[in-house]
């Protein structure tokens, strides 16, 4: 297949609003600088989100966070509190907070449609307080992130429609895809079975949790 000409990329804002219409009134004003009682809920019932963060060399990361629903706790009106639970130690998104402090969120609701974004900045800490808060089975969190709320707002619902995220008739069979344990052991060459690989994983997952 012959490559496209560059002539038909898109590489300045001029050109993308000869392709896109000017955003509506609405979607312009939704935009919030601090946190309303209806973004504070849905922070408060949501037991996911992924988080995206920007590496020195500039290049964009996205990570998943997940834990009870409520497990990000906001203290006041323009600040989140994240705990970093235990994981696979590369660090990717703290590392890159601490080049630069920029992320944005993107929060989940499982049955709404709808998903709450914030953008802001974002600092670690380590405060003896703030990790007890979020002690779970006697254990804290290896370290706390508080976010400064600069934009929220309510996302549409059309990529959750039209993906039908929340139908578990979408599901797929789980036998359709590979497991992670024959992923990785094609991808890193292991000398192991698919399946030891799979059981370590699992055991992690059922011991590491917090």
């Amino acid at each position: 297949m012959a490559k496209a000409g560059t002539d038909h990329f898109i590489q300045d804002e001029g050109k993308l609003r000869e392709v896109y219409a000017e955003p509506s009134h609405g979607a312009v004003a939704k935009e919030l600088s601090r946190l309303d009682p209806h973004c504070k809920r849905f922070i408060e019932l949501s037991p996911f989100f992924c988080l995206g963060s920007s590496r020195a060399d500039g290049l964009g990361d996205v990570s998943p966070r997940g834990g009870e629903p409520g497990f990000v706790h906001v203290l006041d009106d323009t600040t989140l509190a994240i705990p970093d639970r235990p994981g696979n130690n590369r660090l990717d998104s703290l590392t890159n907070l601490l080049h630069n402090p920029a992320v944005g969120l993107l929060f989940f609701l499982p049955g709404v449609n709808e998903m709450l974004r914030i953008n802001g900045m974002a600092k670690l800490s380590v405060e003896p307080a703030l990790m007890q808060r979020f002690e779970m089975n006697g254990k804290p969190p290896r370290s706390v992130m508080l976010v400064e709320v600069k934009e929220a707002y309510l996302h549409c619902a059309k990529a959750v429609a039209r993906s039908e995220l929340w139908k578990a008739e979408t599901q797929i069979e789980r036998s359709s895809f590979p497991t992670a344990g024959e992923i990785f052991r094609d991808q890193m060459k292991l000398d192991v079975p698919a399946k030891a690989v799979d059981e370590a994983l699992d055991e992690n997952t059922r011991t590491e949790l917090y």
